[in-house]
């Protein structure tokens, strides 16, 4: 009787099994549910494509431009899913190019699942199929049109297409597939910014600008201009001074060193390092780790006519050094309160914005930062100086829909062990781990023998 009710056992189990199997089959064939346990869902929507996606109030058509034969309008399809799923008025239509090659050469549509995007009477044609590429294309068309941003060029500025170590290129790269076009702006060839500039920046000058250069830039801020300044340490000898004067800024002497650097490693006390921002629209919500290799602090003026707020702030443990560093020997710098340093904590960001006095323009903004290697190509991949680069012309534009934007970018996919950490993992997986299975199978036959 014990071996009838023990073979029903086992045979109850199997119906057991084979009945849930079937269940799922059914359940799974009937709904569909996707689960993303990768860091950050990289195989998912990201939090930026949804951000993106929640501002674009009404419906959004995307054409493909596929061809019936193949899978390619399968593989889109599925690829706009999810996009879908998050905005259910997004909708996909599928042209034949084949059926009008004339209407194809109008259209400028040269790639085989070519897209053109649709929205509140914009477009915008992607080629390219990835969430960067089409979250870059639905931003773009959020902005509305492209933004210029005129970058003043012939005094040893940072160079906006350069790919020197000091220059901006890779991060100028970067805004252009978000809707902005960088121009040059050499006042040796023009007497002013042309009109229908939405931005001008003035990157680190290295020689002085011309008297009829400061000028221009001085009347430009005068009718309504916005300006982004990137200064650095004795910026204050370059001839610059009407246009501090204009925006109501004095850029201090002396470098920004801080003490609390060693304890996170760095050993040029030039380095600045920020993870706590004063609060405005620029750093709303922001709460990465910036890097500010070489920075000067900045003072505001009285009576000015510009409301400030600053944005980037030392810590206490800082101050302006008058003495030169080098790295190469051993340093003893302190502050010394007798020849002029000032302590920390120290301003060396400023958001400056009042009533435009263009007539066309609501708002006049304009952003002054101490610091212009935060940007360059050596420091932009940095922790979050390339967000909050992004977050600085995103506001000076005044698209202030996009500069809450979740930061891009996947987290570090590098595993850094030491030799001690991999001998000890080499031995758990391929001897302890072995090791264990064996005398855990050991122990069960031992058990079912004495039975």
């Amino acid at each position: 009787m014990r071996n009838l009710f023990r073979r029903l056992d086992g045979w109850l189990f199997a119906a057991l099994l084979v009945l849930a199997f079937a269940a799922l089959g059914y359940l799974s064939a009937r709904y569909a549910k996707q689960s993303d346990w990768t860091a950050n869902g990289r195989t998912s929507l990201s939090a930026e494509s949804r951000a993106v996606l929640a501002q674009l109030q009404g419906p959004v058509e995307i054409v493909s431009y596929a061809r019936p034969q193949g899978d390619l309008r399968q593989t889109v399809a599925g690829f706009l899913q999810r996009y879908q799923a998050v905005k259910p008025d997004l909708t996909l239509r599928f042209v034949d190019p084949q059926l009008d090659p004339a209407k194809m050469r109008e259209l400028g549509i040269t790639v085989d699942g070519a897209l053109i995007l649709h929205y509140q009477d914009r477009e915008q044609r992607l080629d390219e199929l990835s969430e960067r590429s089409l979250t870059n294309a639905l931003e773009r068309l959020l902005r509305g049109r492209d933004r210029i941003v005129a970058f003043v060029t012939g005094d040893g500025e940072r160079r906006a297409d350069g790919q020197g170590n000091g220059d901006l290129g890779t991060f100028i790269t970067q805004l252009e597939s978000r809707g902005m076009r960088a121009v040059p702006l050499n006042f040796s060839q023009v007497s002013a910014v042309p009109e229908h500039t939405d931005l001008v920046v003035l990157a680190s000058p290295e020689v002085a600008l011309p008297p009829a250069a400061v000028q221009a830039l001085v009347n430009y801020v005068a009718n309504g201009g916005n300006l982004l300044w990137l200064a650095e340490p004795a910026n204050d000898d370059l001839g610059l001074k009407p246009l501090a004067a204009a925006l109501g800024v004095r850029v201090l002497p002396g470098v920004l060193v801080d003490g609390s650097g060693a304890a996170l490693g760095l050993h040029d006390p030039r380095l600045i390092t920020l993870g706590d921002y004063p609060a405005q629209a620029i750093t709303h919500g922001f709460s990465l780790t910036t890097l500010f290799p070489q920075a000067s602090a900045l003072a505001q003026l009285d009576q000015s006519g510009w409301a400030f707020a600053p944005f980037l702030r030392s810590s206490a443990q800082s101050w302006t050094e008058f003495q030169p560093i080098d790295n190469a020997k051993s340093s003893d710098i302190r502050f010394d309160a007798d020849v002029g340093e000032l302590k920390g904590p120290l301003d060396f960001g400023f958001a400056l914005s009042r009533l435009s006095p263009s007539p066309d323009k609501s708002e006049q903004r304009a952003v002054v930062i101490g610091d212009g290697d935060f940007l360059s190509n050596t420091y932009l991949g940095n922790g979050g100086n390339r967000a909050l680069g992004e977050r600085v012309f995103d506001w000076l534009l005044g698209d202030d829909k996009l500069v809450n934007l979740p930061p891009r970018g996947a987290p570090d996919r590098l595993l850094q062990i030491s030799q001690g950490e991999l001998n000890a993992l080499s031995f758990g997986f391929l001897i302890a781990l072995p090791l264990l299975l064996l005398l855990i199978g050991g122990a069960i036959v031992w058990r079912r023998r004495r039975r």
